[in-house]
């Protein structure tokens, strides 16, 4: 009997992507999944998209079609995807130091950093020095006023460290500055990409939005986060003093964007984490990516600069965040030996829990995967890698046929 046979799983897959399915009902009998969703285009068509489980641990409501989930870091690549839209606009470059766009930026040593370095966490930007609550991430000409006066915590362009939350902070008012109509990412998001698509995906979620429609997310266990994490990242994590600490968990935190009674909160803005959306609509956007740009006027130049390899800070790719090496470019993360995804070409963003989006120029992919049951891998959830696996190899097998 086949592993879908034991387990309700929505949606289709295309002729010959059947191990996908199979992998995707295995991650409910083996993977312990509680509830997701997987969608593949391949060279512009629909050849996944599958959904299943439970949306709510609590209440055990299903997880529907339309049923959309917080993606965390994987909002990263949504908002590179509005600077990428700016640069093939002739906003933008990302060669150009970003005070050229944002004069006041040039204040505590950072006159000098590029658009380039500021967007592959090249610019020491990643904690804020002074408070930072959700008020002030609301209103955006207070929040650009702290971010002028932030002082690198070393030269930039010398290292690298993860701006987990502050980078999308940092976009959005470089996107704003550039915006002949001064629109905040996520309003530029929705109109210029999202409903440009049809695709329900926000980094600004509304207040139309029902909460049937979005899943809850379930915490990993302790024992889990020691497995998956190690005792060494879970320390770093606990320490107050670490830059993982600073970057992650205060000022403003990722806690900023849960709501007790709406599940996440609605009209804010954190275009580093907050991104709500289906698989579906993930990997629709990756797939124009992918594959010419030409629904949301991509310009090939723009795209040949994303598929293009990461540049190294002069001490190298070592993640002073992170602890390991990690290649970042123009506010995607580009696959490596320790988080491969794609082919050399590909860009995209994972998020914390398990979720994944990305284009892969060369073999015409866009992929989305989201879940409720948080993981705890740093390199790629056995999930969404068992499911890639799949889609990867039905794609070898596909042109190796006569």
């Amino acid at each position: 009997m086949a592993a879908s046979d034991s387990f309700e799983v929505q949606g289709h897959v295309g002729r010959g992507f059947e191990a996908v399915r199979e992998a995707f009902a295995e991650n409910f009998a083996r993977r312990r999944e509680l509830g997701g969703a997987c969608c593949a285009f391949y060279r512009g068509e629909k050849v996944v998209d599958l959904w299943g489980g439970i949306r709510n641990k609590q209440t055990a409501e299903p997880w529907e079609q339309d049923t959309m989930v917080v993606v965390h870091s994987a909002t990263k690549g949504l908002a590179a995807m509005t600077l990428a839209l700016a640069h093939s606009r002739g906003w933008l470059d990302y060669e150009e130091r970003v005070c050229a766009y944002w004069p006041e930026f040039a204040q505590q040593g950072k006159e000098r950093i590029t658009v380039r370095q500021l967007l592959a966490h090249q610019a020491g930007l990643f904690a804020f020095d002074e408070p930072v609550d959700r008020s002030t991430v609301a209103d955006l000409e207070r929040l650009a006023v702290v971010m002028a006066r932030q002082k690198p915590a070393w030269e930039p362009g010398t290292r690298q460290a993860y701006h987990a939350l502050t980078l999308g902070f940092y976009e959005g008012e470089l996107l704003r500055r550039v915006d002949p109509q001064h629109r905040s990412l996520g309003q530029f998001f929705q109109r210029e990409v999202a409903s440009r698509l049809g695709e329900d995906l926000y980094i600004r979620l509304p207040d139309a939005i029902p909460n049937s429609q979005l899943a809850t997310l379930a915490p990993p266990s302790l024992i889990e986060m020691l497995r998956g994490f190690g005792l060494r990242f879970m320390l770093e994590g606990m320490n107050p003093r670490s830059n993982i600490y600073r970057a992650l968990i205060v000022n403003p935190g990722t806690g900023i964007y849960q709501d007790p009674q709406r599940i996440y909160a609605r009209n804010l803005e954190v275009p580093s984490g907050n991104g709500v959306g289906t698989a579906r609509a993930i990997a629709h956007a990756y797939n124009v990516f992918a594959t010419g740009g030409r629904e949301l006027g991509l310009r090939k130049e723009t795209l040949d600069l994303l598929a293009a390899p990461a540049i190294p800070p002069t001490r190298g790719f070592y993640d002073e965040c992170l602890k390991g090496p990690v290649q970042f470019l123009l506010g995607f993360m580009k696959p490596s030996a320790v988080w491969p995804f794609g082919s050399a070409t590909s860009f995209g963003s994972p998020g914390s829990g398990g979720s994944l989006g990305f284009a892969d120029p060369t073999a015409g992919v866009g992929y989305g995967y989201v879940t409720s049951q948080m993981g705890t891998r740093l390199t790629g959830d056995p999930r969404d890698v068992a499911l890639r696996d799949a889609l990867y190899s039905a794609i070898r097998a596909s042109t190796a046929a006569p």
